[in-house]
């Protein structure tokens, strides 16, 4: 029988099909070439060659030529025979040698020896530590959309190819061979390798860190700011570990260089991220970014609208522990305890039941509210108005032991109440006297003309929400028509409501922004700055931040005030810098050991521009803010 074999047909491969989107995508509109220059589509363009290098290059040398702003940089590199470059090298020190000899010029014979003693370096590194050498080859292309831009981009990477003590010339003629020679699309090409190539220790091309990206990035977090090459500084402010242990910032710069746009800008970005956000604005430079953000704007002298009762009672946060964590000013951390229960004259406690209960630790707040109001009260008028609020509270079933987390801001007793009692009490008994002179001290709280400030309950809410975060805006700006201790004891309020919140709940994140920080400054009653360096110290710990902003380091290093002023400086982990002069210029650098080149930068006062200090690391950066996120800044400073 005979066997039929089928002839199976011919399987042809599958060709894939030719992707027309992604090669209009790709390819350029147009390519034209001239003597000395390209254009891709709508941009102009030149290549440049490197054909001279430096003897001596620093660290990262090419880095900083491959992020050369609008620029597009081809490095190539291929590896050579080392036995032949030692002959030729040998041959050459023998050659400048016998120059050195005959030179009568001295500066020929130094210029020979020099190069003599660099290729005897060369031979060492090659033939002793067995280097790799190679042929690199640089090839420069500054873009730009229009004529006066790619002027300005090609002198820039002129001037910083010089710097390097490196040497660039336009390839004419051949711009269409280094385009395709720079270009990844094609294959390199010959003759631009023969007029690019020189030999490099292959040290000096890794020491170079040819692809180290300029910018700063941590992964996460937002934009923040561009540095001198262009590149992007994108920070993650709640970031912890290594050199960033907190959140905070400190602010620094004279008028007009552009701490506002800054810190508005910081905002708005936080604000975006779910950050709750509380600004004291001194300046009322924040009214239109609040409203325009949906939050709560509040005249924190304005009455009924804007009140603070420091008579109020706030339920305490928790510590790590569990313990109770308040600050006191004035008193050192694990001593707020032992302070309160001999001033009230409470039992000590041992066990799980140990530690102080809201009222005590209130108290504590309302003795220091008083002693910067009426700075003049006496040891006896101290101890009948502590005698007096421990009634007034139990009057209104306030004691030792109630718990007033549930309490509405109407449950508590205000300064008429307060003033009341006392007027009862001037009336019999044999402290009469002491209660008639206090109840004069406190008429204006009661009734007088301060009493528009603090006689009522209080009415500041949280700033409105949408989908971001939450801002709320304490505008102080009438405030500081005010006197002294008017304007230390407002402060000294607001910071404790503030605190209130940063610490009310530990997933929460709460920025603090004190704006005009030296406003809360007073030498001789430093109460508000040391409570405000007990936040800066503990906020930390309820994934709270402060952002202190201020025109001079000097405000905050006087020597009575200099143990409170100089940790609001040190403490935080970001530092911005920006323009200054004079006395300011050198007790910031100083202070944080600036470098000349970095004490140039602040002296130079560009508006946009500064230091920033991130952890360890510094980096000179500008501020170029988008256009969205300046039409919600307003009109009020900052623009």
């Amino acid at each position: 029988m005979g066997t039929t074999i089928k002839k199976q047909p011919i399987q042809k491969p599958d060709i894939p099909k030719r992707n027309n989107a992604l090669l209009n995508v790709i390819t350029p509109v147009g390519l034209e070439f001239t003597k000395n220059g390209l254009s891709i589509g709508e941009n102009i363009g030149k290549i440049y060659g490197l054909i001279r290098y430096p003897q001596k290059v620093s660290v990262e040398w090419l880095s900083k030529i491959t992020n050369i702003p609008s620029t597009i940089v081809s490095i190539g590199w291929q590896p050579v025979d080392n036995a032949a470059l030692i002959h030729a090298l040998s041959h050459s020190v023998v050659q400048q040698r016998g120059i050195a000899e005959g030179a009568k010029d001295p500066l020929s014979r130094q210029r020979a020896e020099k190069a003599a003693e660099d290729g005897e370096k060369i031979i060492l590194q090659i033939d002793r530590e067995g280097e790799t050498v190679g042929l690199m080859s640089v090839s420069i292309m500054p873009v730009a959309k229009d004529e006066k831009s790619f002027q300005k981009v090609c002198r820039r990477a002129e001037s910083l190819v010089s710097v390097l003590k490196c040497k660039m010339r336009t390839i004419p003629n051949l711009q269409k061979e280094a385009f395709q020679h720079l270009s990844p699309s094609f294959a390199t090409n010959k003759k631009m390798e023969g007029i690019l190539q020189k030999v490099v220790p292959i040290s000096t091309f890794v020491g170079g860190f040819p692809f180290a990206s300029s910018g700063f990035n941590d992964g996460a977090g937002y934009y923040f700011a561009q540095d001198t090459g262009g590149g992007l500084v994108i920070v993650d402010t709640w970031r912890r570990g290594g050199d960033r242990t907190n959140s905070n910032f400190v602010i620094m710069g004279n008028s007009g260089v552009g701490k506002s746009t800054a810190i508005k800008h910081i905002i708005l970005s936080e604000f975006m991220k779910g950050t709750k956000i509380i600004v004291i604005d001194p300046e009322s430079e924040y009214k239109d970014l609040c409203h325009n953000l949906g939050g709560n704007w509040v005249n924190a002298v304005g009455g009924s609208a804007g009140r603070i009762n420091p008579l109020q009672v706030r339920p305490s946060p928790r510590d790590e522990e569990g313990e109770a964590d308040r600050l006191y000013p004035g008193v050192g951390a694990g001593m707020e305890e032992t302070v309160v229960r001999k001033a009230y004259q409470l039992p000590e406690q041992d066990g799980a039941d140990s530690g102080l209960c809201e009222l005590a630790m209130h108290l504590k707040n309302l003795e220091i509210f008083f002693n910067l109001y009426i700075p003049s009260l006496t040891d006896m008028q101290r101890a009948i108005l502590k005698k007096s609020l421990v009634e007034l509270y139990q009057d209104f079933g306030i004691t030792w032991d109630t718990d007033v987390s549930g309490w509405d801001a109407g449950d508590f007793p205000v300064f008429s109440d307060l003033y009341a009692l006392i007027q009862k009490k001037a009336g019999k008994g044999s402290e009469r006297q002491g209660y008639a002179d206090l109840a004069l001290l406190l008429y204006d709280l009661a009734e007088g003309s301060d009493s528009f400030i603090w006689n009522g309950k209080s009415s500041i809410v949280d700033g409105g929400t949408r989908d971001g975060g939450s801002i709320t805006v304490l505008d102080t700006n009438a405030l500081q028509e005010t006197s002294d201790n008017i304007k230390r004891t407002q402060y000294f309020n607001l910071l404790t409501w503030c605190w209130e919140h940063i610490s009310r709940n530990r997933e929460e994140r709460v920025l603090l922004i004190c704006d005009e920080a030296y406003l809360m400054i007073d030498q001789k009653v430093p109460q508000s700055l040391v409570y405000l360096r007990n936040m800066v110290k503990r906020a930390r710990k309820y994934e709270g931040a402060l952002a202190i902003i201020s025109h001079s380091v000097g405000d905050f290093l006087s020597d009575s005030i200099k143990q409170y002023g100089q940790a609001l400086l040190d403490i935080p982990c970001y530092k911005i810098l920006m323009g200054t002069d004079g006395q300011n210029l050198k007790e910031t650098a100083a202070l944080y050991d600036l470098t000349e080149a970095e004490q140039e930068l602040l002296l130079a006062r560009k508006r946009g521009h500064a230091l920033f200090l991130v952890g360890a690391k510094r980096l000179h950066i500008y501020f170029e803010i988008p256009d969205y996120k300046m039409a919600y800044m307003g009109t009020a400073g900052g623009r």
